[in-house]
């Protein structure tokens, strides 16, 4: 597997990059839902569009990684299915649907994955987890009462990516998340225990409640249940992401 960006995602891929030859992992591109600009966004359609119609000349399959987070089934009635009508209801939810529609309209072969919260070593410092992480030490978090997670493992991320590219699937689209919506304050609950901090929380009255369903991921990879997904799985994934974090620094790898 050739592997496009060289950041978090990227880096988890490329222990099971010999085992897939015959794709092409687009693993660059905005990642931060809410500071991004449309100059972030042209770069990213013009990367998708060149990298989707060289794998179309090439004969290869492009694994195309989209987001499943609330941009795009925050407004959904129940939980959000690939198979269902999308309206994203924030610019990044509306930035990674038209890569989608760009990457079909190409021809090239592909898989279009949805992920949710990737959690794990390494992950940029902008993110959920890191910026919490961030504020518990500085005294003060700020959460939007409303806001939920869905956090997958990126390790268990990878486990379900490596199968998926096993069976052959082209021109489908799948929502790679652990199907549990967490509370941000429950998250920040078991970072507090986890790491032995305690910080004064402001509220913001926003944010929105969102699930997502993994019942196409579950038909196409029975496996997953091995993963422990569940209410409690985000236990799990924060005790691991906490053992990160020793000293003072956030360690990142851009």
């Amino acid at each position: 597997m050739d592997i496009v960006g060289n950041g978090f995602l990227a880096g988890s891929l490329r222990p099971m990059a010999e085992r897939h030859p015959g794709t092409v992992a687009l693993a660059a591109g905005v990642s931060w839902a809410s500071g991004t600009s449309d100059a972030d966004f042209a770069r990213e359609a013009t990367l998708v569009r060149e990298t989707a119609l060289r794998c179309k000349a090439d004969g290869r399959r492009l694994l195309f990684f989209s987001t499943s987070a609330t941009g795009m089934y925050g407004a959904a009635e129940g939980p959000g299915r690939e198979d269902r009508p999308v309206v994203p209801c924030s610019p990044y939810g509306a930035h990674k649907l038209a890569l989608e529609e760009q990457v079909r309209a190409t021809g090239a072969d592909h898989l279009i994955l949805r992920l949710s919260h990737l959690v794990g070593p390494g992950q940029p410092p902008h993110q959920l987890l890191p910026t919490l992480v961030r504020q518990l030490r500085g005294g003060v978090v700020r959460i939007h009462r409303a806001a939920t997670r869905d956090l997958i493992d990126v390790t268990d991320t990878v486990t379900v990516i490596d199968r998926l590219l096993t069976l052959d699937l082209t021109a489908e689209t799948v929502n790679v998340a652990s199907g549990v919506s967490v509370p941000v304050d429950q998250i920040v609950d078991h970072l507090e225990r986890s790491l032995g901090l305690t910080a004064r929380r402001e509220y913001q009255e926003t944010g929105s409640h969102h699930t997502v369903s993994i019942d196409k991921l579950r038909a196409l990879v029975p496996e997953v249940d091995r993963l422990g997904f569940g209410p409690d799985y985000y236990r799990r994934v924060l005790d691991v992401f906490s053992w990160g974090f020793r000293g003072d620094a956030v360690t990142t790898r851009l």
